[in-house]
């Protein structure tokens, strides 16, 4: 499972049940790559709404997460048009950010294994910024 981290409640709740199911599922944080707070590096300036807020967010435990993967704003931004375009899934950055983080997850696992994200924003607040302009 993988997720981009804002106050962490979806990422925390979904991956503690899923724990309990599956003992051996792959928790897998997603951090803006300008921002990477969660892999160790410096707060910085994105455009992936939602989270990388530039601190550890209170609910997430450093046990909670197996991995961090980042996420450039322009591959967030670019992965949202195209989910949308393709698949018909009109989503915002953050959404973007958890398919490329999918999509990178399971080209590292490999055939047979399973990957699963949430669509967690719509696309609509961000038609007249730069998303979909």
């Amino acid at each position: 499972f993988c997720a981009y981290i804002g106050t962490a409640g979806c990422f925390v709740g979904t991956t503690r049940e899923l724990r309990r199911a599956l003992p051996d599922v792959l928790r897998v944080a997603v951090d803006p790559a300008e921002s990477p707070v969660l892999s160790g590096g410096r707060a910085g300036t994105h455009r992936i709404e939602g989270g990388g807020s530039g601190f550890w967010p209170p609910l997430l435990e450093r046990s909670d997460i197996d991995e961090v993967l980042t996420v450039s704003t322009e591959d967030a931004f670019a992965m949202a048009r195209r989910a949308a375009r393709e698949e018909g899934l009109f989503s915002g950055p953050s959404t973007g950010a958890n398919f490329v983080a999918a999509l990178e997850l399971a080209r590292r696992l490999g055939p047979g294994k399973r990957v699963a994200t949430v669509l967690v924003d719509s696309g609509l607040k961000y038609l007249a910024g730069p998303v979909y302009a």
